[in-house]
């Protein structure tokens, strides 16, 4: 019964080191962080958590094809979406940095600077609500800025051209807004 006892413990703190980690994570690593000296307990006490979580139909699956991480399982990654955005590919990030340090910057203007993909990337960053379009005064394109929910993700506080101004990359930065 203790050696029970013993195994369950074992799972629980593996669970909250999988828990509070956003990486995978070796069964070494997991050993180490939880002054376990034991390898094969641990791994043992790992394979029982994750058939407890298979086993159930919860929403969280242990994944181990990396090493082990504790995720959404596939079917409810749509909540996890709507809730928080998901990273962003590098070519997408760097059409919001230039949307950040130009705001508001026509569409065109930023096709010009990021090519055809920019299209792409700006209907991305509009369904993630990272940016806001509207049409500009002649009607023939979009303006784009950054919204409320870009400050928050990136936990950024006043406005991104004080942001750039501060960093000192507004230099030579014309805003479109003053043409």
């Amino acid at each position: 019964m203790e050696q029970q006892n013993s195994m369950e413990q074992l799972k629980a703190r593996i669970e909250a080191v999988l828990f509070t980690t956003a990486q995978a994570l070796s069964i070494k690593d997991i050993a180490e962080i939880l002054n376990e000296e034991d390898l094969e307990k641990t791994e043992e006490a790992m394979l029982e958590l994750i058939m407890d979580y298979s086993s159930r139909p919860g929403a969280l699956e242990i994944d181990d094809e990396n090493g082990y991480i504790l995720q959404v399982k596939e079917e409810h990654m749509d909540i996890v979406e709507k809730l928080c955005p998901v990273e962003l590919k590098p070519a997408a990030l760097r059409t919001l940095s230039v949307i950040a340090l130009k705001e508001p910057i026509r569409q065109t203007d930023l096709k010009e600077l990021r090519g055809s993909s920019a299209y792409e990337h700006v209907q991305e960053l509009l369904e993630k609500g990272l940016i806001s379009r509207t049409r500009d005064k002649n009607g023939r394109s979009y303006n784009l800025k950054t919204t409320p929910k870009f400050a928050e993700y990136f936990k950024l506080k006043g406005d991104t051209r004080s942001l750039a101004k501060l960093l000192e990359v507004d230099k030579g930065i014309k805003d479109s807004a003053d043409n």
